[in-house]
């Protein structure tokens, strides 16, 4: 890191120096010049400011972490009673792709109560150590106890990268982990990959989904990425078991919290798009909210869901849990046909893994195009109702 440091002995006019700043990064207070959190250290006040007036100043270099004594993917696992997430099982299987290029094992860190009967689940993945953490004190997920239980198995084993999964839990104890560590944490990753040196390269849409951002962690362990349910491939579930589970110990462990659990009510089950094998998708094609009816008819005919861009969010026409994309959901349907979708890159972010993408837009530059399996370049109000038309009918589609 590096700073800008002011000599205010060595100022003469601080209007003038703040006016050589192009982010209006500086102010006066009291007579002095202060630099604000505006400052992109582009160092013009340095260059063109009165001599000595502003310094730039290079910190000192961090000593290089010793990377021999990491080893080792960990892959926290999610679950809800005997229910385990399955997006954990899509990190593990990202995890032993990674590993197997850095010849180093895959860990699950396993944290609750009554663990006994399903960590052995996790050993059909090609998983080499389960380490269950079990205790009536972590029955219930808490973020204090929860965050004490991983600094115990980070201390005691070292890994070299994490892996959590981006839900609204794993997206609260990631954070508080890597702060814990002084590490760093990329979220929403949607590639991963490693290096031979054991950096973990970490790819994610960036600037409002207008680039793929690669971070690195080159100087810091352990390394820290979430990654969001259906963004990685699930790996095929084995009959054999492999790997051993490590029951670790609790009594050493700091449970004291100043959260406490009075109440857990579950949620009812609702439709839930992530888990739709079809899905039919509105977008900014849709001139009216009525018109969503015909969408809704078509993936009611197709035992599908209905889905929607963010404008139709944002207009109040669906319920924000319909929305695909960087700032929604991310889907992996067999089938997803779009509707008036143009496919700007923070929606397409969300759902190109999906395996059949059918296009219908009247705009036959429309970048959603480019990803489509199948298109139809047409008014979607011509369209659909034909295509209700004739799946009602039992006709073949042509």
């Amino acid at each position: 890191m590096a700073k800008l440091v002011v000599h205010q002995d060595k100022i003469n006019d601080i209007n003038e120096l703040i006016s050589i700043c192009p982010f209006g990064a500086m102010e006066e207070n009291n007579g002095k010049l202060n630099i604000t959190a505006g400052c992109r250290l582009c160092r013009l006040c340095v260059r063109k400011g009165p001599k000595g007036a502003v310094e730039y100043v290079e910190d000192e270099k961090k000593p290089l972490i010793d990377k021999s004594i990491w080893n080792g993917i960990a892959v926290y696992v999610e679950h809800v009673g005997e229910n385990i997430h399955p997006v954990t099982y899509e990190l593990i299987g990202k995890a032993r792709e990674l590993v197997d290029k850095i010849n180093q094992p895959v860990y699950a860190v396993f944290v609750g109560n009554n663990l006994s009967n399903i960590a052995e689940k996790l050993l059909h993945y090609n998983v080499d150590k389960v380490f269950v953490y079990d205790d009536e004190e972590l029955a219930y997920f808490n973020i204090e106890k929860y965050t004490n239980v991983f600094e115990d198995f980070i201390k005691n084993n070292k890994p070299t990268s994490i892996l959590v999964g981006a839900t609204p839990v794993g997206r609260q104890l990631a954070p508080k982990v890597a702060a814990r560590f002084k590490t760093g944490l990329t979220a929403d990753c949607t590639i991963l990959d490693m290096k031979s040196t054991t950096d973990l390269v970490q790819i994610r849409p960036a600037f409002g989904g207008n680039i793929m951002a690669e971070i690195l962690t080159p100087n810091n362990r352990p390394q820290m990425a979430t990654v969001r349910y259906k963004v990685m491939e699930t790996p095929a579930y084995s009959e054999d078991i492999n790997g051993e589970i490590v029951n670790c110990k609790t009594n050493n462990i700091d449970f004291e919290s100043n959260i406490k659990i009075l109440d857990v009510i579950k949620k009812p089950k609702e439709e839930n798009i992530e888990s739709a094998d079809i899905l039919i998708v509105a977008g900014r094609g849709i001139k009216k909210k009525e018109d969503l009816s015909m969408l809704e008819d078509l993936a009611d005919l197709l035992n599908g869901q209905l889905a929607v861009t963010r404008p139709l969010v944002e207009n109040g026409w669906a319920e924000a849990k319909r929305q695909i994309g960087l700032s929604g959901k991310t889907v992996r349907p067999k089938l997803i046909m779009t509707c008036g979708v143009s496919g700007a890159i923070q929606f397409v972010a969300g759902m190109n893994n999906a395996e059949t993408i059918f296009a219908i837009n009247n705009d036959e530059k429309a970048p959603i195009f480019k990803y489509a399996n199948y298109a139809i370049v047409g008014d979607i109000y011509e369209v659909i109702p034909k295509l209700i038309e004739k799946i009602k009918v039992g006709e073949k589609l042509s």
